[in-house]
């Protein structure tokens, strides 16, 4: 097979990371992360990448984006870019276009990942995905909270995106109704996402202090992790219902997915505080189903440490495109 050029992204509302993929297996090489605030358009982004790594006009371009494909276009969440399949293809010239979703690209990475780059999130201990068919469900909060699930059937690899983080909030404890109560008053409706990703800590936060009748500071949920590592009360407070709230959402997809064998936690936030994470209730709130709670301390849960799992996804995606592989879409 003649040497290509298969371009890969990830591409968030404040940075996009872009990447080489290899042609003999999943992976990656001369990764670099540019500002989308930086330039105009993806194609502009991409043309100063190719020249920066010395890479010649991709035949193959993989990009997975924060946002949903509608029409073979992604808006990009909290960013001016709007891909487009016919616009990269003018651009350079090539028909092999996939964009997806940054959670599916996650998806397509759990076949390829190693196994330290995983770590186990309580019992019961975590075993290698069988040869055969399997259901595994991935989560992980961030700008949003993002979920998606995969199956394998077959040789057949499906993820299987949607929208679950936008589901209501059913709160379990007493907290966290009162916590529910105090969002309610500031939005029309609760979401889980309104509690389990960056600005849901800083929701939390707050709420708690509304529930205490203390007048908190505003904190990023950057400071509010860094307080809680001191310790600080309100703050080690607020980040151990984040984390409970996200084992419960964890465990209901789970339930919803049948994801029997293994659920993955993804993204920025939790990876940066795996101590606070292995030590929370996470995994208590994950297990706490009522009748299906023995189903539930079955399936393994484990975060992913590896950086860049939705880039690996994207280079699974663009090595089968490159073969001529078919992966099912899921948009």
């Amino acid at each position: 097979m003649a040497e290509q050029t298969m371009l890969i992204g990830d591409i968030g509302g404040t940075n996009a990371r872009f990447a080489l993929a290899d042609q003999s297996a999943p992976g990656f090489s001369h990764e670099e992360t540019l500002q989308c605030a930086d330039f105009a358009s993806a194609e502009a982004a991409i043309l100063h990448y190719l020249d920066a790594v010395g890479a010649a006009a991709p035949s193959v371009i993989c990009l997975a984006a924060a946002g949903p494909v509608v029409d073979d276009h992604i808006r990009v969440t909290n960013n001016h870019w709007i891909l487009s399949v016919d616009d990269l293809s003018a651009a350079f010239s090539t028909d092999a276009i996939r964009l997806m979703n940054d959670f599916e690209a996650i998806a397509w990475s759990i076949p390829a990942l190693a196994e330290d780059d995983c770590l186990p999130i309580g019992l019961p201990d975590a075993k290698p995905l069988p040869d055969g068919d399997y259901s595994v469900a991935i989560v992980g909060p961030g700008t949003g909270l993002g979920a998606v699930g995969l199956r394998r059937v077959g040789d057949l690899l499906i993820p299987l995106a949607g929208e679950a983080s936008h589901a209501g909030f059913a709160p379990e404890t007493r907290v966290q109704l009162d916590v529910f109560v105090a969002l309610r008053e500031q939005f029309d409706r609760v979401s889980s996402e309104r509690l389990v990703s960056g600005s849901g800590l800083e929701n939390i936060y707050w709420a708690l202090g509304q529930i205490h009748g203390v007048k908190l500071p505003k904190l990023s949920a950057a400071d509010i992790f860094a307080a809680a590592e001191k310790p600080d009360e309100h703050a080690s407070e607020a980040v151990a219902l984040f984390f409970e709230v996200l084992g419960q959402f964890a465990g209901n997809y789970a339930l919803a997915m049948g994801a029997n064998d293994g659920v993955y936690i993804a993204g920025g936030i939790v990876r940066r505080y795996p101590d606070l994470f292995v030590n929370s209730r996470f995994r208590s709130g994950f297990e706490s189903k009522g009748r299906h709670r023995v189903i539930m301390e079955a399936i393994p849960t484990q975060l992913i440490m590896h950086p860049q799992p939705g880039l690996l996804g994207a280079s699974y995606v663009a090595l089968d495109s490159l073969r001529g592989t078919e992966v099912m879409p899921t948009s």
